[in-house]
């Protein structure tokens, strides 16, 4: 029986955790949970899954939570909140597999401290990788845990690489569908509103995913974070626009073998696979290699997606400029998204924010988040700064 704390357990991932714990009932039991600020869903998990601690954002939630669980009879349940209730959740002596799925870097110092507390973790955050993935991977070493993708591309490469040896590996590629401005000339991205950036091809997702999915500062994280998980170097990890997304990634080793990842696009197969790892059990996720019609491939264009190119050099340099990277971003997205900058001054203001970021390497969460906040000033600034310009 794997006993499992779910870090987000009212996102999409934590939905999809607990719909495989529910399929797999003698396999699986959520002991802990930690789940934001949507109270009216903790509720009803702690009604349904009774775990021993649930956390929340905060502490009036906390309250609020506690005086419902007691109106509807239900014991048993610790309710804690913010990052200390948290990491209480992710390193609890009864847990021995964590799901971090918390979105951005609030989930960091859980994931941290349970790698510390040598539990196994499933990964769908790739902020913690991108912002402290040094960190991270050492410590996961140390302890001889092990991180689990649950991000769908870093997940196949996982899979892929029991294919052969590291010191085989010659390359990893990682697949984009291209976004909505796959086709559309760079010189209509000044252009490019918020509506239209918002409108994915493919995926239905939340709005930073997609907008970064857009810049393909989305697969620049992804390419980071192949690089954290799978210690390689920037060079190794490719990235190449694959629009029918049926391939989700792809690794090739010195012998000129490449080998491919195909399934459902369901994100109930990756975490099962991460929740069972190294066994493979059986499943109704079944792809159907008939309704293969196309494949088609192309280059990334890094002169139209400055992202990903910025992505490149964070991911070489590592440290605080991967830190930056992910806050400025996440603050140049939040104005686009309110109107206050254009599409173009997204990478525009990544790129300013990553000339005054200093080439060191934090050694403590706290440093790594002293870092976050320092970029997302300056990250505040630039749009400030942009802002004026074009009202003028």
């Amino acid at each position: 029986m794997r006993r499992i704390a779910i870090l987000g357990s009212t996102g999409s991932i934590g939905h999809s955790t607990l719909k495989i714990c529910e399929a797999y009932p003698d396999r699986f039991a959520v002991v802990t949970m930690a789940a934001g600020s949507n109270v009216e869903t903790a509720f009803e998990q702690c009604r349904r899954w009774k775990p021993k601690v649930m956390s929340v954002a905060r502490e009036e939630d906390a309250a609020t939570l506690r005086a419902r669980l007691e109106k509807a009879g239900v014991g048993g349940v610790k309710v804690l909140h913010g990052p200390a209730g948290t990491v209480e959740v992710s390193t609890h002596p009864d847990v021995d597999f964590v799901v971090s799925a918390i979105v951005g870097v609030a989930g960091l110092e859980a994931t941290y401290e349970a790698v510390k507390a040598g539990k196994a973790i499933g990964l769908a955050n790739k902020e913690c990788l991108v912002a402290a993935g040094e960190m991270i991977t050492a410590e996961a070493r140390k302890q001889g845990k092990p991180l689990l993708p649950i991000d769908s591309e870093h997940n196949a490469v996982h899979q892929c690489m029991r294919g052969g040896r590291m010191e085989e590996v010659t390359a990893v590629w990682l697949t984009a569908s291209g976004g909505s401005f796959r086709n559309t000339p760079k010189a209509e991205f000044d252009s490019i509103t918020v509506e239209q950036a918002l409108n994915h091809p493919t995926w239905k997702m939340g709005k930073r995913i997609t907008i970064d999915s857009a810049t393909l500062m989305n697969k620049g994280f992804e390419v980071i974070e192949a690089c954290r998980l799978f210690n390689l170097p920037a060079s190794k990890v490719k990235v190449i626009v694959h629009p029918q997304s049926t391939i989700h990634s792809m690794v090739e080793f010195n012998d000129g073998s490449i080998l491919a990842q195909l399934s459902v696009t369901d994100m109930r197969l990756p975490i099962l696979y991460a929740l069972t790892y190294p066994e493979r059990i059986e499943s109704d996720l079944k792809f159907n290699v008939l309704d293969l019609k196309q494949l088609d491939f192309q280059a990334p264009d890094l002169d139209k997606f400055p992202c990903l190119r910025l992505a490149y050099e964070a991911a070489e340099a590592g440290g605080a400029k991967s830190i930056a990277l992910n806050a400025a971003d996440e603050v140049a997205v939040a104005a686009f998204l309110s109107g206050e900058i254009g599409f173009s001054d997204i990478p525009a203001t990544i790129s300013a924010v990553l000339k005054v970021t200093p080439d060191v390497h934090p050694e403590s969460i706290k440093k790594v988040l002293e870092c976050d906040a320092e970029a997302r000033r300056a990250a505040a600034e630039v749009v400030a700064h942009r802002r004026g310009v074009e009202a003028r």
